[in-house]
């Protein structure tokens, strides 16, 4: 589907969003193509998300990063981007910090399956993940039950490629708690579903590795 779309004036939120931002009319939902869907990842990478290439192809890159977008405005994360999302990408919002912190940090909401990273105390990474499902599980000779931590963590460890684990593989692990790593995953559905780890898209994984050094901040929070 091609959407019409127009540029409208220059929204002023800082470094969070510059350049214009889309006016937009219509509807594109993933399998689009054409102009609208070119300015929906602009202008998500312009937000700080990350809709894979900026091709004007709507494909599960670009997806995941509407499932944040939408979350971060209280909005069904369901990859449509309809009227209320235009108009939410004209005037967007920060996502909300969990708390105080260090100026250099990953902050990991599991209530809205959102991960951010913050450089300086401004957003330049908005991602959605998959946590641990809370379940018990018993896979590969090894019982226990799907939980991600909570607390305050350190990036202490990390992983060049795909690392192998005792449930599973992982790409570019950044360990912050024992086993426990944010990782890319080609499994990254809107509900939690992994053993425990957080898991973020798989060419987002790349982009967290490079602004995530080990010993920064990690912040995880029901």
């Amino acid at each position: 589907m091609i959407v019409a779309v127009a540029l409208a004036g220059a929204l002023v939120l800082g470094p969070l969003a510059p350049g214009p931002a889309p006016a937009a009319s219509g509807t594109v939902r993933p399998g689009d193509s054409g102009a609208a869907v070119l300015h929906l990842q602009k202008r998500l990478r312009a937000l700080r998300y990350d809709p894979g290439d900026r091709d004007g192809r709507y494909g599960k890159e670009t997806e995941t990063a509407v499932w944040a977008f939408q979350k971060v405005h209280r909005m069904r994360p369901d990859g449509i981007v309809d009227a209320p999302v235009w108009r939410a990408l004209e005037r967007p919002r920060r996502p909300r910090r969990l708390e105080r912190g260090p100026r250099r940090r990953v902050e990991i909401s599991l209530r809205r399956q959102l991960l951010t990273v913050y450089r300086r105390n401004r957003p330049v990474l908005i991602s959605h993940i998959s946590s641990g499902t809370g379940r018990h599980y018993c896979e590969k000779g090894a019982c226990g039950v799907a939980r991600t931590p909570t607390g305050d963590f350190r990036v202490f460890r990390r992983a060049r490629g795909w690392h192998r684990s005792r449930l599973g593989y992982m790409y570019r692990p950044l360990y912050f708690h024992g086993g426990f790593a944010m990782h890319g995953s080609m499994n990254v559905p809107r509900r939690p579903a992994s053993h425990g780890c957080v898991r973020v898209p798989l060419h987002t994984a790349d982009r967290l590795a490079r602004l995530v050094p080990n010993g920064t901040h990690v912040r995880v929070r029901r």
